[in-house]
């Protein structure tokens, strides 16, 4: 099959974050199948998700990963031309949601598979696809952790995002959590009987924004924009009405952190603060959203020159957006993101892919396939 046609086909699958993806991990497991390619399917502890490994090629001899996630965010903001789910072609784009984040790299692999299969490899391509990335890459450490039992340990991984198919050697890591306060309700008349739950929350606001400010003083790595550490509150919610005592108030934060820093460990002086409360009677509950660590390949290391070579582009220093390079360095290979498309058009209405991306990316991952074929 045509890698458009592939791609097609798993944009017609809706498997959405947090949602069951038994459909599309069954297609692409069959489409293996059907080329003589055993596919094993890693069910994670939610039971209605998986990943999927796959090894084409000796599985006795270290390789090479290619790393994508199977899930795709919500479609349901305003704005879409046509149906989300339903692949449209136009004007040399492929439209629809996950085209570019990241369906339209799985496709590319999956049309690669063909070419690689009629000549024997000397060396391993695996194909690691995940789930529930777009919850804070929460389905591939299940995926490390078979890994072992699996294969060989591979010489480097890459991750198939969205980069306009240059090779990328960095990105920060990052902790997301949500905190809950619990205070007493009543009559917004006695305060004095009541615990006010918002009132108490700004104490928090205060340490998440002194936080935030003694990041800004550094460390520094200057690969990344801005060079520093970075915390941030991004939702707050909480109260019933004007004159009620509000029981409740919610926030949800994150940190990005530099390649020195643990990104949950930033996090810690705002969960200090919360649970200060606890003695002056309020519930606290603090919940890890989700935690990965930051990217940094060497750019004279083996991966990233050999990233060089098959796209014929420097490699690019950093970007801002998170993957899951990070969780495969942390595991102990070498890392790095190279895919088609623009993490500009991901998570957007009308979100597409080149045509000539899909093609360049399928062209790179067969010329992979013949230096694998030449590596004895």
């Amino acid at each position: 099959m045509r890698a458009l046609d592939i791609l097609e086909k798993l944009v017609g699958f809706p498997s959405v974050v947090s949602t069951p993806n038994g459909e599309v991990v069954e297609w692409i497991a069959d489409y293996l199948k059907s080329l003589g390619i055993r596919a094993h399917v890693l069910p994670g502890p939610d039971g209605d998700r998986a990943n999927l490994f796959a090894t084409i090629g000796p599985d006795d001899r270290p390789g090479y990963i290619l790393s994508g996630h199977m899930d795709v965010v919500p479609a349901a903001e305003a704005g879409w031309n046509s149906d989300p789910f339903r692949a449209r072609i136009e004007d040399g784009r492929i439209y629809g949601r996950g085209t570019s984040d990241m369906k339209g790299f799985l496709a590319a692999v999956l049309a690669a598979v063909p070419a690689m299969v009629s000549r024997p490899l000397s060396r391993p391509i695996h194909l690691a696809f995940s789930y529930d990335e777009e919850a804070g890459c929460r389905g591939v450490p299940h995926l490390l952790a078979r890994l072992p039992d699996l294969c060989t340990s591979p010489l480097g991984a890459i991750i198939g995002e969205p980069s306009g198919m240059k090779a990328i050697l960095a990105h920060k890591g990052k902790a997301a959590a949500s905190l809950t306060l619990k205070g007493r309700s009543g009559h917004s008349s006695r305060p004095n009987l009541g615990l006010n739950a918002i009132h108490a929350m700004t104490e928090v606001q205060q340490a998440a924004v002194a936080a935030a400010a003694t990041l800004a003083q550094g460390p520094f790595e200057a690969e990344f924009e801005p060079p520093y550490s970075s915390l941030s509150i991004g939702r707050i919610s909480g109260g019933q009405a004007v004159n009620i005592i509000p029981e409740l108030c919610s926030i949800e934060l994150e940190a990005r952190a530099i390649s020195s820093a643990d990104p949950e460990t930033l996090l810690q002086p705002v969960r200090a603060a919360a649970e200060k409360l606890a003695a002056r009677g309020f519930g606290v509950d603090w919940q890890i959203l989700s935690n990965y660590p930051a990217l940094l390949l060497s750019h004279g290391s083996p991966l990233a020159r050999l990233l060089q070579d098959l796209t014929g582009c420097e490699p690019l220093a950093a970007v801002s957006y998170g993957t899951e390079a990070g969780l495969y360095q942390r595991a102990g290979m070498d890392a790095i993101i190279c895919g088609p498309g623009d993490i500009a058009q991901a998570h957007k209405p009308n979100e597409f892919i080149e045509t000539g991306e899909l093609a360049a990316c399928q062209a790179m991952i067969e010329a992979l396939g013949d230096r694998c074929r030449a590596e004895t």
